[in-house]
């Protein structure tokens, strides 16, 4: 009973032990075929893991600008165009808000001092809000308060371009800067980096920030478009979301299409789908050299069947069964396949991490990405060497040996 149990894994282990054999026999022509697998496994690895370091990287981007908030967009109905400065204070006094910040952008603007001058230039106007939420804004001088708010003041502050442009060699607190033909007097300076936001990405970030209701002056405007809601300690966007939109319907008397809320989740969910798909198609567009490799071990296998004729026919003579032959070149084929996919594996984990270095994104190990490498390389032994397998086990031995 013991020997009948042990005699199959004998058998496959002597299987395994000829297959390495063969393999090492024909060390160019195997090494060839490993490396149409190698390649395949190296390109799905690469690219799975590249593009997982990047997703990560711009994700934890994204939350780290717009953690705690989310924006709203107006786009108005006939009635009502924008959100008034009371609207405003009436969403900031709701239980589940910190504070609203409103932006009022002012692009390309003509900026001069002296004898230069800058056009298209991005001014951002600001409320005193978004300073006390934001305190590493200002580098020196102080920051927009609410008097400069309500007095629409001709005040401003710039970022280290503007100095460079306006002030070099000089401080420029205290000094003039014409914004449109109006003196603003600079208060303070401010971090370009510190006012990366959602908003930024897309739209660019100002290198001038001067208090809302001036912006929405120059505008010729009342109302707000656009602007940014701080959540309050302990709840959740979604809360936050509901709440907003619940104040706003009765603000635009119920109408559709009046507003759009932008929570930080929605932005996450749309980017791992977008990332999503775009790991899919290159993970498809790369296993198309799996696919080629695959081709190459049947290549292989089909020749070695045919070299092997006269083995095959003595196997089978002295009692060999079909299904044994098959297995021992089901193995030789799954070998080369696995051989070939572990070094692709190892090589396409090393190739990611020195492109994440270069590319300054994140490092990130994918199991999927491992597991989907192994899974390919090993299905693709067993499915392109089942055929030259079934050819090997059915040649009629007498036949095999009369090529002797």
């Amino acid at each position: 009973m013991l020997k009948a149990i042990k005699r199959p894994f004998v058998m496959i282990g002597e299987c395994f032990r000829m297959s390495l054999s063969n393999i090492w026999g024909s060390k160019v022509r195997s090494f060839l075929t490993v490396l149409g697998i190698l390649i395949g496994v190296m390109a799905v690895i690469t690219l799975i893991t590249t593009v997982n370091g990047v997703t990560g990287s711009i994700t934890d981007s994204f939350l780290s600008m717009g953690a705690g908030t989310l924006t709203v967009s107006v786009t108005g109905s006939d009635l009502k165009s924008g959100m008034t400065k009371a609207d405003l204070e009436e969403l900031a006094a709701l239980e589940e808000v910190e504070g609203v910040t409103p932006t009022v952008s002012i692009n390309n603007a003509r900026v001069s001092r002296g004898g230069n001058y800058e056009s298209r230039i991005s001014v951002s106007g600001k409320n005193a809000y978004y300073f006390l939420s934001n305190e590493e804004v200002v580098q020196r001088g102080r920051a927009l308060n609410f008097i400069d708010e309500d007095n629409m003041s001709y005040v401003c502050l710039i970022d280290d371009e503007m100095i460079e442009d306006f002030f070099f060699g000089v401080d420029p607190v205290g000094k003039n800067l014409y914004i449109n033909g109006i003196p603003f007097l600079v208060v303070g300076i401010f971090s370009a980096d510190s006012t990366e936001s959602i908003a930024s990405i897309f739209l660019g970030s100002p290198s001038i920030l001067i208090p809302y209701t001036t912006a929405l002056k120059m505008n010729s405007a009342n109302e707000v478009t656009s602007f940014t809601v701080y959540m309050a300690e302990g709840v959740t966007s979604e809360q936050v979301s509901d709440a907003v939109e619940a104040a706003m319907d009765v603000m635009f008397s119920f109408e559709e299409d009046c507003f759009t809320i932008t929570t930080m989740d929605a932005i996450e969910n749309t980017m791992e789908t977008m990332m999503g798909m775009m790991t899919t198609l290159l993970a498809g567009i790369a296993s198309i050299a799996l696919l080629v490799g695959g081709i190459g071990i049947m290549n292989m296998m089909l020749t070695t069947v045919t070299e092997r004729t006269v083995e095959i026919g003595l196997k089978k003579a002295l009692g060999a069964r079909q299904w044994q032959i098959q297995l021992q070149f089901l193995i030789e084929s799954f070998l080369l396949s696995l051989i070939g996919g572990l070094a692709g594996i190892g090589l396409g984990l090393l190739l990611s991490m020195i492109l994440s270095n270069v590319m300054g994104t994140t490092f990130r190990i994918s199991t999927d990405a491992i597991l989907l490498g192994f899974g390919f390389s090993a299905a693709i032994g067993i499915i392109f060497g089942w055929a030259p397998a079934r050819k090997a086990s059915r040649l009629n031995p007498i036949d095999a040996l009369r090529s002797m």
